[in-house]
């Protein structure tokens, strides 16, 4: 089933799925809906039965040879998302498989540290920690000082927070908050209304709710002054 000699998808808009587990199911269909052709592969015969009541190009396959894949055709792919979990030996087998066909960019996903470690040595380009992500944005939203927490894998991290009362009444120019706690203030929303971007400009009222970036460690100091 190579889709690409069929005509039906063209590498610069298809993303190959491998793996349709839930984190993997999620990643299709969120794919497909942002308006990319999706190649979903599993090598569970009901899955698969299942998975194509709602994506288009569903494959039940073994992943972790290469040969199978070239069949496939994911040698033209530029992004394949490897989502085998559990079953490490699968994973690292298949990241070497998509690698050994030439796979442009491959993103997988890792339970540990120590399997994210031998993705990357194995070819992966990009390792996820889904569960590890989750767990550290849970954290952040049960102290009750942030709305919403997003890390990236530099340290570098974007929240939702409201805004401090220091701020209040005040420009952003003349709060020095990024002076003071080395954040940058990228929007504000104000009760009933959409986010704006902020400038030094902006005047920050009561109530009003902030997207601020920064150092993980930085940001995560300016929310608990909320």
């Amino acid at each position: 089933m190579n889709l690409f000699g069929r005509g039906e998808v063209t590498p610069e808009e298809a993303v190959a799925v491998i793996g349709l587990g839930r984190f993997g199911s999620a990643v299709a269909d969120s794919l497909t809906r942002l308006g990319h052709e999706v190649l979903a592969i599993d090598e569970r015969a009901d899955i698969v039965q299942r998975s194509a009541e709602s994506l288009a190009h569903v494959v039940q396959a073994d992943s972790t040879e290469s040969a199978v894949l070239a069949q496939l055709g994911l040698g033209e792919f530029d992004h394949v998302v490897v989502a085998i979990g559990t079953d490490i030996e699968a994973s690292v087998l298949t990241v070497l498989a998509c690698e050994e066909v030439g796979v442009r960019e491959i993103w997988a996903k890792a339970i540990n540290a120590k399997h994210g470690q031998i993705l990357h040595r194995t070819g992966a380009h990009h390792v996820v920690y889904p569960e590890a992500a989750m767990g550290e944005r849970v954290a952040h939203l049960v102290s009750g000082k942030m709305m919403d927490f997003i890390e990236f894998d530099d340290g570098f991290a974007i929240v939702k927070t409201k805004a401090p009362t220091e701020a209040v009444d005040k420009r952003l120019g003349d709060s020095r908050l990024r002076s003071k706690y080395g954040v940058t203030v990228v929007g504000v929303k104000k009760t009933g209304e959409d986010f704006t971007y902020a400038t030094a400009e902006t005047v920050v009222a009561e109530g009003d709710t902030l997207i601020v970036s920064g150092a993980t460690t930085k940001v995560e100091a300016f929310a608990s002054t909320t």
